[in-house]
């Protein structure tokens, strides 16, 4: 079934285009199915992320009480508790880590038929990773954000375009996060272990990215670097920040912007790099 599915972008009566739809669409559901059967480690993990959740709540909320005004870096109570519970719904629709794939795969030479597929190995994954996304937004985004709700005073969005923005903003991380991860995972290409790479990715994504705090807590030229120069921020921190209505809906709307550059980027980095792959193993004779 697989091998009928891709084989659309060649033989598909409807045209490239249609066939091309049709075959990224299938492997969305995909992506979907497979992690839709580990039903054990998703109720596991959802409760995980609750448990974090108040702690980190309650951490932050303790922050904003000591500062001056009741305000952290621009953030109220509301707005913190809805960074805190939004980000705990969103660590695994975005996906910042534990992703291996790909890494795995060239390690043990399958990476090989990876490549006699008629799909680009970036999209395939790129697609498979959509479909877990959407899973994780339906079971695993929920369930935090419910729970905040009921504990805490949690910010309802008071402009009409906070809700598309932010669904975009989603979105964005998610191809931002998958570009990041799928280049991490290629330097095993190069280095044939890509433990080291994953394991500073790991450390970096959760504390540069606006998972554990906000990074407007930082010195701002500090965070205001990382926003221009990373795409960090633009895993969790933006889409937070957009939901929260931490900044004018200008700024929320240049924000979501640096989003769409930065996936934009990174996946013309990550076929640019498996393109250097596939010819290095040309050479090699693999």
């Amino acid at each position: 079934m697989a091998r009928k599915d891709a084989s659309v972008l060649t033989i598909s009566p409807d045209g490239p285009f249609r066939g091309a739809v049709t075959t990224f669409g299938a492997l969305v559901g995909s992506g979907f199915r497979r992690y839709a059967t580990y039903r054990q480690a998703t109720i596991a993990g959802t409760f995980t992320n609750i448990v974090f959740g108040f702690l980190r709540c309650y951490v932050l909320l303790a922050v904003a009480a000591s500062a001056i005004g009741g305000r952290a870096a621009g953030y109220d109570a509301e707005q913190l508790a809805t960074y805190v519970w939004l980000g705990q719904g969103l660590l695994s629709v975005v996906g910042m880590w534990g992703w291996t794939e790909l890494a795995d795969r060239i390690r043990s030479g399958d990476v090989a038929a990876d490549l006699l597929r008629p799909v680009s190995p970036v999209t395939s994954y790129l697609a498979s990773d959509l479909g877990r996304a959407g899973h994780g937004m339906l079971t695993r985004f929920v369930p935090p954000l419910v729970v905040g709700l009921l504990f805490f005073p949690l910010r309802t969005p008071t402009r009409w375009q906070t809700v598309p923005l932010f669904l975009l903003s989603v979105l964005l991380a998610v191809v931002v996060s998958f570009g990041c991860r799928f280049l991490v995972n290629a330097t095993a290409y190069w280095l044939h272990d890509a433990r080291g790479p994953l394991m500073m990715w790991t450390l970096g994504a959760g504390v540069l990215g606006g998972l554990y705090f906000p990074l407007r807590l930082l010195p701002e030229w500090f965070s205001v670097a990382l926003w221009v120069a990373t795409p960090l921020p633009s895993l969790l921190q933006t889409p937070l920040d957009v939901a929260a209505e931490r900044d004018t809906p200008a700024m929320q709307a240049g924000l979501v912007a640096l989003q769409l550059f930065w996936a934009v980027a990174v996946l013309g980095l990550a076929a640019l790099v498996q393109r250097r792959a596939e010819k290095r193993l040309v050479v090699q004779g693999g």
